[in-house]
């Protein structure tokens, strides 16, 4: 299956996916898309050989509007949101409905939407004083964080003293949980069924 990563940052989720065993030879990461130029996460695709393309108006970047026919010519099937903080662009949801997910660092639809997006949901989740969080990847819609959820796995923060603490075990499992899931969209194995996502 060939998919296409979309990242902000560092890029760890991006390196997970690479480095799993569970998707050898049954994944291809085609390309990498940041709405940065700069993007820290361009390193890990530049030592694999991949593509990578910075999104929006600036030098050198492409535009969102001649994003669906590169995605087109590649013969993408998956496009997977790893920490990538911009709205996807309706025609490009539309285009690849349910073919788009995105992973978030919280048990969704609680602690997620516009601004929530890394330290400041680990944050958020400390100050509530819940004593459970962890990570949910959701299919992509036109608004933030609520599509419907694929997969969730939750972890005990009933310790913790920090959200950096709450954020290391998070993505602890972010890093199990995307590949997995990624891994079922290749084997075909995520169904819609009753208006509920389903892995069987």
């Amino acid at each position: 299956m060939n998919i296409v990563v979309f990242v902000s940052g560092r890029g760890s989720n991006l390196q997970a996916i690479l480095n799993s065993d569970l998707l050898k030879n049954k994944v291809e990461v085609k390309a990498v898309f940041s709405d940065k130029t700069d993007c820290p996460a361009f390193e890990i695709a530049r030592q694999n050989s991949i593509k990578y393309y910075s999104l929006g108006d600036k030098e050198n970047s492409i535009s969102y509007n001649d994003l669906i026919s590169l995605l087109e010519s590649q013969k993408i099937e998956l496009i997977v949101l790893a920490g990538f903080l911009k709205l996807i662009p309706d025609a490009v949801i539309a285009k690849f409905k349910n073919r788009i997910i995105n992973i978030h660092p919280a048990l969704l639809p609680s602690f997620g939407g516009k601004g929530m997006y890394g330290m400041k949901v680990h944050e958020a989740v400390f100050k509530s004083s819940a004593k459970v969080s962890g990570a949910s990847i959701h299919l992509v819609d036109e608004t933030y964080d609520t599509g419907k959820i694929v997969a969730q796995q939750c972890v005990d923060i009933s310790d913790v003293t920090s959200p950096m603490e709450i954020a290391e075990r998070v993505l602890k499992i972010e890093h199990m949980l995307l590949p997995y899931v990624i891994s079922k969209f290749a084997d075909g194995n995520i169904k819609i069924i009753n208006e509920r996502v389903v892995i069987v």
